[in-house]
């Protein structure tokens, strides 16, 4: 990709988002203020690097590699501003081509090297492309830069990222997203030498049997798990509502109506399978459930990573059905989630990828995001007081031992607490006299 430097923000870039911060400090207090501020331009500054050839590589933070969920989910908090600071835009506007570059090169692949170092998670897997940091098949690898493209043009009105390239990823995600609805038929396998099963897929790599139900089929949730059944309910719901942006962008800027219309009729398709399929009884009403195979197998749960079912509002606004996600979150934050862990500190929405008991502060902040106002002040101030004492967020913590956690510094959590933060003095700023 080209040479690449450190990110040196732009003086406009921190003095918008300082006076963001002194806005979090009027509503929340100097010591949220100064996290979210400390935040805001960590997360720029560390994590972004540009290339000479007008893209950014973005690290999670603690890893070397881009993943293109966390590349999107981290730029969060900072979509706000895109239409009262352009070079913000810009920077934003470069994590997308780096996106669209990525995903060019290989679509099924889940996160990415800067360059083919030949840098790997695991050395031995089958996908042995330097490119590659990982081939871990995941529907929001397809979904997020779509996302993150179309609120780029939607907000500033530009159109420089869709370019030939572009219109071709876009083409290429609608594609892929209809021949996984036959996973049978797909070339796609993940094969690792492993004794945890999540690490690896069934079948020689194929995943556990599904049936057809016209959903599209994921290897792996937003967790880097492998799924239990092959059908991820958030993350269809979270497609459906990306091919309804790469409608709207192959009208309005591409003029491609073949691709508007294919994407169009393929969204209603996966929210036709989810009604059919991913509606699901639980004890007193129907809620949404977060894998089924389309052979009579359920799973009852939600995981703390995002797409989840509690981020529907926030991820799939257009495509969900809000009675069914009320029940749902009624669940997902109860025992009956299997993943909602309670401590003397903290309740919470866990992960299996992490230890039993353990909280994430992405799920807390998407609870908080979907809930009420009050919801909001009061988990953003519980999120302050379980940081471990570092003045950053992190994967997961005890919930009866914050200082117990896991990644010291994971940007995706720090990026949905600066969210917050900003979204209640927003609301502060906005609330009647």
């Amino acid at each position: 990709m080209g040479a690449m430097t450190p990110t040196r923000l732009d003086p406009a870039i921190t003095t918008t988002l300082r006076k963001a911060a002194d806005g979090v400090r009027a509503a929340s207090g100097a010591r949220i203020g100064d996290m979210v501020e400390e935040a805001l331009l960590r997360t720029l500054s560390d994590t972004i690097t540009l290339g000479d050839d007008g893209t950014a590589f973005v690290i999670t933070g603690d890893i070397p590699a881009m993943w293109m969920r966390d590349s999107t989910t981290q730029l969060t908090p900072y979509l706000r501003f895109l239409g009262s600071c352009p070079p913000l835009a810009d920077l934003v506007a470069a994590v997308v081509r780096r996106q669209l570059a990525c995903l060019d090169h290989d679509p099924y692949a889940n996160a990415f090297n800067d360059g083919p170092t030949g840098a790997h998670y695991e050395p031995d897997d089958v996908c042995d492309d330097p490119h590659v940091w990982e081939q871990k098949y995941e529907i929001d690898s397809l979904a997020y830069p779509v996302t993150l493209a179309h609120t780029l043009w939607r907000t500033t009105g530009r159109t420089d990222v869709f370019d030939e390239r572009a219109h071709r990823v876009l083409r290429t995600i609608v594609r892929q997203l209809r021949t996984e609805q036959d996973h049978d038929a797909s070339l796609y396998r993940f094969q690792r030498e492993t004794d945890i099963p999540t690490e690896t897929l069934a079948r020689d790599g194929r995943g556990t049997a599904v049936g057809r139900t016209g959903m599209t089929w994921s290897g792996f949730r937003p967790s880097d798990d492998a799924c239990t059944y092959g059908y991820n309910i958030p993350a269809n719901l979270f497609a459906a509502q990306a091919l309804l942006a790469i409608g709207a962008i192959a009208v309005e800027v591409l003029d491609d109506p073949a691709l508007a219309d294919d994407a169009r009729a393929l969204s209603g398709e996966l929210v036709a399978g989810v009604e059919e399929f991913g509606v699901v009884d639980a004890p007193s009403d129907r809620i949404y459930a977060y894998e089924v195979d389309g052979l009579g197998g359920v799973l009852r749960m939600d995981d703390a990573n995002t797409p989840s079912l509690l981020s529907l509002p926030l991820v799939a606004p257009d495509v969900f059905d809000d009675g069914v996600w009320r029940a749902t979150r009624d669940l997902v934050l109860s025992p009956a989630n299997p993943y909602y862990f309670t401590g003397t500190t903290a309740s919470g929405v866990g992960s299996p990828h992490t230890e039993p008991g353990r909280v994430w502060p992405i799920a807390l902040a998407v609870e908080a995001l979907t809930g009420t106002p009050e919801d909001r002040v009061r988990i953003l101030d519980l999120l302050a007081r379980t940081d471990g004492g570092t003045g950053r967020m992190h994967e997961s913590f005890d919930a009866s031992d914050p200082a117990a956690f896991s990644r010291p510094w994971f940007s995706w959590a720090d990026s949905m607490f600066c969210e917050l933060a900003l979204t209640v003095a927003d609301e502060a700023t906005s609330a009647p006299a």
